[in-house]
């Protein structure tokens, strides 16, 4: 059996555990647990370790709409402590490849029709966008706002440059900043998503704009976690400095 599945039997072996001490509060309460030992503290942490990362397993299985029956959860903790199993290891092996597989179908369509509604947000969003006083929309689809224009040299794709940002969702929800971590960011212009390759390319150092960036500028699909799959992002970008690209050595001359 995989370990995942292992792991998975344990910790909702322990969640039933939980469960059990529970709805036996009245004269075991976990105001009365005792952790003065070094043993006492690591098997509780254990415990409530597995127990935590169990309890979200359990909620997203739930939300995604597959019910957990907690009273079985209980029932197959209490059997397997006392080796009454009621199912051999390879049926468990076999029922917990079917419910991985069933949760991985469910979260595929979910991130389907995340991904779907982004797109459809982020198309509105720009189009509402693009009509505002200000806002200049590219060939590409870009668009961008100057909010403090600047003097300074613009840079080439193959320059590095040094800027300072914010990075939102078109729901403002903040994912990224450098004015928060109090650090700036330095990166070669051309090695980054194509909304700020072509983006910071049109600003010159000491400006600070705003870009909407689509998400076929941006991520695409892709789900980053903190960018949901198909998000069309909002960055206000300040240019700090340039580092010009070295020259491409000259080949010598044949004789």
């Amino acid at each position: 059996m995989k370990s995942i599945y292992k792991l998975s039997l344990v910790a909702l072996a322990v969640i039933g555990l939980s469960a059990c001490n529970q709805e036996e509060k009245a004269t075991n309460t976990s105001t009365n647990v005792e952790l003065t030992t070094e043993a006492q503290k690591e098997a509780y942490s254990v415990g409530a370790s597995i127990g935590r990362y169990m309890s979200g397993h359990i909620k997203e299985q739930e939300e995604l709409g597959l019910p957990v029956d907690r009273t079985l959860i209980v029932t197959g903790f209490t059997n397997g402590l006392n080796d009454q199993l009621k199912l051999t290891e390879e049926e468990m092996q076999t029922i917990l490849q079917s419910l991985d597989k069933k949760l991985n179908d469910k979260r595929q369509e979910q991130a389907k029709a995340i991904a779907a509604k982004n797109l459809e947000d982020g198309k509105k969003f720009l189009d509402e966008n693009k009509a505002k006083p200000g806002v200049v929309t590219t060939e590409s689809g870009l668009q961008y706002e100057v909010l403090t224009p600047g003097s300074g040299e613009k840079p080439a794709a193959e320059d590095t440059v040094e800027v300072d940002y914010v990075g939102t969702l078109i729901d403002g929800k903040e994912f990224d900043s450098s004015y928060k971590r109090g650090e700036s960011l330095k990166f070669p212009l051309n090695r980054v998503i194509p909304g700020w390759t072509e983006g910071v390319q049109l600003m010159p150092v000491g400006a600070k704009y705003k870009f909407v960036i689509p998400a076929n500028l941006a991520y695409g699909d892709r789900d980053n976690g903190t960018i949901p799959p198909n998000s069309t992002l909002i960055f206000e970008v300040e240019l700090k400095s340039i580092e010009k690209a070295a020259a491409p050595a000259a080949e010598p001359a044949k004789k």
